[in-house]
C-alpha cells in the first residue's frame, strides 16, 4: 500500500494498429482518508482521496462543512499510530481533537461517513440548511473582465504536476482579481482538492477568500458551490457544466459559476453582473 506518494508506477500495454507493447506508466494514486475524532475515536467520515496535504484536506473538510470556523477550534491533528507496530504511523487515519466546547452536528457529516469523489446531495432542504448556517449572500466589491477569465484555463493546466505524469488528477486553483495565480491543489476527487485548498487557506489564517476566484478542472456541483460560499468566494470558473442544483445554489447565493471556460468562450449561469465586457 502506498500512504505518502502522490503517484505510482504500473505496468501497461499499450495497443496501437493491432499490436501491443508493454510499458510502464504512473497513475494518479488513490487511498481511503479515515477523519477520526480525538479521544474517543469516533469516525466523522471516509473520502477517497490522493495522498498529500492530509491535514489541510481535514482542516478545508471540517470549515466547509460548518463544524469548525476558526482555527484556533482544532486543538491537534495527527496520524493515527498502531502500538501493535511499533508505534508505526497509519498515515490513511488522521485523528482530530476539537475544542471540547464545540456544539457539533454529526448528522449533518452523515452522508459522508463513506463517500467519494462523485458523492453529492440534493433537494431544496440543502440550500435552507445553508441559510441556517448563517451562510452570507455574496457581496459585489469587485469585478472583473473576461479577457483575464480566459487566462485561468492555461495557468492551471501549467501548474497541474502530478496531472501531466498521471493524467488523473483534478485540480482547483485559487486567483486573484487580476488573474494571478496564487495556490493549487490536485486530487483524485473534485472536492478533496477543493478541501485541500480551503483547508491551506484557513490553517494560514488567509479566510475569508473574498478576494479570489476558484478554477476547478472538473464540473460543479452542489458541494462543490457549497464550499465556496462557506469561504466566501465570490467567483467559480470550470471547464465543464454545472449541475441544476449548483446553479440554483449559486444563484440563491449570488456566486458568480461559470462553465464550459475553454478557449475564448465560456458560459454564466450565474452572477453575471461581476463581469466586465
Amino acid at each position: 500500500m502506498n500512504t505518502g506518494n502522490s503517484k505510482i508506477k504500473a505496468k501497461i500495454w499499450v495497443v496501437f494498429e493491432g499490436k501491443e507493447r508493454s510499458r510502464f506508466d504512473e497513475l494518479a494514486t488513490e487511498e481511503p482518508l479515515e477523519i477520526r475524532l480525538s479521544p474517543t475515536n469516533k469516525t466523522l467520515a471516509v473520502t477517497m482521496r490522493t495522498p498529500g496535504a492530509d491535514f489541510e484536506l481535514v482542516a478545508g473538510f471540517l470549515y466547509s462543512e460548518g463544524m469548525i470556523k476558526n482555527k484556533s477550534d482544532i486543538v491537534k491533528m495527527s496520524y493515527c499510530v498502531d502500538p501493535n507496530i511499533d508505534g508505526e504511523q497509519q498515515q490513511n487515519i488522521v485523528n482530530v481533537a476539537l475544542k471540547p466546547e464545540l456544539n457539533l452536528d454529526f448528522k449533518s457529516l452523515e452522508r459522508h461517513f463513506f463517500t467519494n469523489s462523485s458523492c453529492g446531495v440534493c433537494g431544496k432542504a440543502s440550500i435552507e440548511s445553508l441559510e441556517q448556517k448563517g451562510c452570507p449572500i455574496l457581496t459585489e466589491d469587485w469585478h472583473v473582465t473576461a479577457n483575464i477569465i480566459y487566462n485561468l484555463p492555461e495557468q492551471l493546466n501549467q501548474a497541474q504536476s502530478v496531472f501531466h505524469k498521471t493524467g488523473g488528477l483534478h485540480a482547483a486553483a485559487l486567483f486573484n482579481p487580476e488573474g494571478n495565480l496564487l495556490k493549487l491543489r490536485e486530487d483524485v476527487g473534485r472536492h478533496n482538492a477543493l478541501d485541500k485548498l480551503i483547508g491551506s487557506a484557513f490553517l494560514a489564517d488567509e479566510l475569508p477568500l473574498n478576494q479570489g476566484m476558484i478554477m476547478v478542472s472538473g464540473r460543479t456541483s452542489f458541494e462543490i458551490i457549497q464550499k465556496c460560499l462557506m469561504a466566501k468566494i465570490p467567483i467559480i470558473c470550470a471547464v465543464s457544466a454545472p449541475s441544476s442544483l449548483a446553479v440554483s445554489l449559486a444563484q440563491a447565493f449570488n456566486l458568480t459559476l461559470i462553465g464550459f471556460l475553454r478557449g475564448q468562450r465560456f458560459n454564466v449561469y450565474s452572477g453575471l453582473s461581476r463581469l466586465r465586457f
